[in-house]
């Protein structure tokens, strides 16, 4: 059966946007990190800034614009370590931080995926990490903030563990992987991930269910 001018339609914008992407869609973090850090934080602003809404999906550890200086230190400091890469880890949490401000000014509006063993990740010390989890408890009291945590017990029917990934509007997402980021413009695969993030939102708890679970981390970061 001939495929649908609709199906074609939408495999030409797929290939239309990877062919102009094709430079920039696989980078891998050592080509992105091989001055530091700092850039590559301070080089996302614009695309911070223009984004009306963030869909962001953390597997592994808590999405960037909700890292305390403290977390993101330890975390940077990880990275570098383990890349071998210049260190200006200061450098890149001042601008990790200062990128954050999206979150508490203009009109942005964020939708955050955790799944709950990222509460428990020792990315720093206990006493850091409970830190981050009330700062993360105060952000999504926010009016522009949902957040919600995929508890361990989940049934997960449709969609299993991913790959972290940030979603910008309708038209870019940013995918992380340990060696590369992968940024996908493909009208399909786009929204693939969109339903991805509307199948995990479906298992997740919001709310004081999603409250409980990152106090309980808090406390359990302390009594270690």
């Amino acid at each position: 059966m001939a495929p649908s001018p609709s199906d074609s339609d939408a495999r030409a914008a797929d290939l239309i946007a990877a062919s102009r992407t094709a430079e920039s869609m696989y980078v891998p973090w050592q080509q992105l990190h091989k001055d530091g850090m700092r850039r590559v934080h301070e080089s996302t602003v614009p695309l911070y800034e223009r984004t009306a809404h963030f869909r962001v999906y953390a597997s592994n550890v808590l999405p960037g614009m909700v890292q305390t200086a403290g977390y993101a230190t330890g975390l940077l400091r990880s990275v570098t370590d383990f890349q071998g890469t210049p260190d200006d880890v200061a450098e890149a949490v001042r601008a990790r931080l200062a990128r954050s401000r999206v979150v508490h000014e203009g009109n942005h509006r964020f939708a955050l995926l955790i799944e709950e063993a990222v509460l428990h990740h020792r990315v720093c010390d206990g006493p850091e990490l409970a830190a981050q989890l009330r700062y993360l408890q105060e952000v999504m009291s926010r009016p522009n903030v949902s957040l919600g945590v995929i508890p361990l017990g989940a049934r997960r029917r449709t969609v299993w563990p991913l790959e972290a990934f940030y979603a910008f509007d309708d038209g870019q997402v940013a995918v992380e992987t340990l060696t590369a980021e992968v940024n996908i413009t493909a009208p399909g695969e786009v929204r693939t991930y969109l339903r991805a993030f509307a199948e995990l939102s479906r298992i997740a708890v919001h709310g004081e269910p999603a409250r409980d679970l990152i106090d309980r981390a808090a406390r359990s970061a302390l009594s270690d």
